[in-house]
């Protein structure tokens, strides 16, 4: 079908202001943070989607992916625009981004049996702010949540900073609603747990809008304890050493809401004050006021055990100040895109993986030392670092962290510096059994490393898009992997 006569087929379906064909719009609509030093520059070489419809129930999805799938017209579900690895790129000309704005209502929030339902457009701010009304938080604290949306959280598998207590979203999901792309809509019901075959709400968390469109969710909710937080810090010798400590403590058995290790480099970004040139421990502990005191002494046990590593001891009041500043809020995204339109810089990049305890220090060292050695503007990097901030009992992930001076064209910026730096990461990584991708998901720049990522088990993950997207129209490119990636990431000529 033609442009005209799909939006003249979409004024049968949605109201007029459902309907955006602003240009502006449009062209901020077809990428997403992962571009974001093309987007403020105006370079973008990928196609602007036709248009940008706003749906209020989960029916108006289903009748809006059904003409979709019939027509062969690409879908990208959109909530909170926070994605960092390509998922809301555009790379199709016929393409509608499906946002959730309208789907914004708060359901239920229901205390007794510590959950709350809502619409998948609900901002996660808005819905801790009616919960520490009453006493209550959501656990889930990304640092893009004064932004980002439920509907989006879920699909990209998203994670919080206080994860190490309260668990990644799909810790946190207890139901949901869905579309898929022949309109049908599925119901996962409220459960505690059950043993009804594969757990199914998994084919729907992280799918990353490649599988079906997210239109309902239910959450834990947990009780909230402000008065009792408590904060530790340290300057440790090096990454390895705060790393072991961590370990000490997640086997333990002792949950701290936060666990980090920093780099030197990447402590100098977040706590110029007292890092002193060194690396960073620190933890935070939080709930009733018994848990707290048994976390504190499991964390002061397991820095008294390896005390040849603390080098000093941090005022907590440090920590504390550095947590209440750390998410972006809209006005600092706008800030940086900003920068990059007048001074030619921007805030840097990240890519964020996992792996076993002794793996993860392995992985860090063979990275840093093969971007500093191979990559080929290794002398324009002004930040290459890295942290970890999400532990598990038997691992932790590792964020990258990295910036340079951008001594080229604007349209050439991830040729030549992230996507280099990113593949050595990822090469690494999958080496030595990582995961590539911890919570930021696969998007469409690691989906060329996506049968890589899980071996014998990507058949399954085929069957998934086979059954469910057989017509292939939901987010083309993002986690399985397309022919495009070519033409937008290496510049190579394509057919078609």
């Amino acid at each position: 079908m033609e442009a005209a006569q799909i939006l003249d087929q979409l004024t049968t379906i949605l109201s007029s202001d459902q309907i955006n064909t602003n240009p502006d719009d449009l062209y901020v609509a077809s990428a997403d943070r992962y571009k974001k030093y093309a987007v403020a520059k105006k370079v973008l070489d990928v196609p602007a989607p036709i248009a940008i419809v706003y749906p209020a129930t989960a029916r108006e999805v289903a009748t809006l992916l059904s003409f979709c799938n019939e027509n062969g017209i690409n879908v990208i579900p959109r909530a909170g625009m926070t994605a960092t690895e390509g998922g809301l790129e555009n790379w199709k000309e016929t393409t509608l981004v499906i946002d959730t704005l309208k789907l914004d209502k708060i359901i239920r929030i229901d205390p007794y049996n510590s959950q709350a339902t809502v619409q998948a457009g609900v901002p996660l701010q808005n819905l801790e702010d009616e919960l520490r009304k009453i006493g209550f938080t959501t656990g889930h604290s990304p640092q893009s949540k004064p932004v980002a949306k439920l509907g989006g959280l879920v699909a990209t598998r998203s994670i919080g900073q206080f994860s190490t207590l309260y668990g990644g979203i799909e810790d946190m999901v207890v139901g949901l609603e869905c579309v898929f792309p022949d309109g049908h809509i599925s119901r996962i019901k409220n459960v505690s747990r059950r043993a009804g075959g594969p757990d199914i709400r998994h084919v729907v968390i992280g799918n990353e809008g490649a599988l079906c469109y997210i239109t309902e969710v239910t959450v834990k909710i947990f009780r909230y304890y402000p008065e009792n937080n408590a904060y530790f810090g340290y300057l440790i010798k090096d990454v390895a050493s705060g790393i072991e400590i961590l370990r000490e403590v997640m086997v333990a058995g002792y949950r701290p809401s936060v666990a980090r290790v920093y780099s030197e480099e990447d402590a100098a970004q977040h706590f110029e004050d007292f890092y002193d040139g060194k690396c960073v421990l620190l933890f935070m502990a939080e709930g009733p006021k018994g848990m707290v005191e048994a976390i504190r002494e499991g964390i002061n046990e397991a820095v008294a055990r390896f005390k040849d590593n603390i080098l000093e001891t941090v005022d907590p009041k440090h920590i504390e100040n550095w947590f209440n500043h750390l998410n972006w809020s809209q006005k600092q995204i706008d800030d940086e895109y900003a920068e990059m339109r007048e001074h030619g810089s921007h805030a840097g990049y990240t890519t964020e993986i996992s792996a076993d305890w002794e793996t993860i220090p392995v992985i860090y060292d063979a990275v840093i030392r093969r971007v500093r050695t191979e990559f080929d503007r290794a002398d324009e990097l002004t930040m290459l670092g890295g942290h970890s901030s999400h532990s598990y009992i038997n691992g932790t992930n590792m964020y990258f962290v990295y910036n340079y001076t951008i001594n080229c064209t604007p349209e050439d910026e991830l040729l030549e510096y992230h996507h280099p730096i990113q593949k050595i990461i990822v090469e690494e990584t999958l080496a030595h059994g990582g995961s590539m991708c911890h919570h930021h998901g696969i998007g469409k720049y690691r989906s060329e490393w996506t049968e890589a990522e899980h071996g014998s088990a990507f058949y399954m993950l085929e069957k998934l898009k086979q059954a469910f997207d057989p017509n292939g129209i939901m987010n083309h490119g993002t986690i399985y992997p397309a022919d495009e990636i070519r033409k937008y990431i290496y510049r190579e000529e394509i057919d078609g």
